[in-house]
């Protein structure tokens, strides 16, 4: 197959067929892209950042799993999952029953703070929680050698221990 050509007009300017009148001005002969214009660009959302993070084969494939099942590319599910969780109002975690020490049982043998502490009695790391007038408070921040201290971590534990 032969190569169409543009005829060369008298001028010497290329002479424009119907299949170039895309790229190019329909008198001018210049490319339409590069004629600047003067509309105004309103950024509505302030530009995105650019990141890259690391997957294990699983999460990579239920990313390409849902992003498959929704029609859209990996990238938007990420942003829609990131959405989601950035949606969740704050009393969810305030005021969440799940999230309350649990409330004085009669019947319970065994360590009232359980529950709340768990850490400390599977794993045996400091308690987060402690009980002051009746009421369950957060601990105080471990002092810096609680792990290098015996008596600092002495102290420390009787401190949270003790029964007010």
């Amino acid at each position: 197959m032969k190569a169409k050509r543009n005829r060369k007009t008298r001028a010497g300017t290329p002479k424009i067929g119907l299949k170039d009148e895309a790229h190019f001005g329909s008198k001018t002969g210049e490319p339409k892209f590069f004629k600047e214009t003067a509309t105004a660009y309103k950024v509505d959302e302030p530009p995105m950042i650019r990141t890259q993070i690391y997957l294990s084969k699983s999460e990579h494939d239920f990313i390409q799993h849902e992003a498959a099942r929704h029609g859209q590319p990996m990238a938007g599910v990420i942003r829609a999952f990131i959405d989601e969780k950035m949606d969740v109002p704050d009393e969810v975690w305030t005021n969440n029953p799940l999230l309350r020490p649990p409330a004085p049982d009669p019947g319970w043998i065994g360590n009232d703070d359980g529950a709340i502490n768990h850490d400390h009695y599977v794993y045996g790391s400091p308690k987060k929680w402690m009980e002051r007038n009746g009421q369950w408070v957060e601990t105080p921040p471990l002092p810096e050698d609680y792990y290098s201290n015996p008596q600092s971590r002495r102290a420390y534990d009787d401190e949270v221990n003790r029964r007010t």
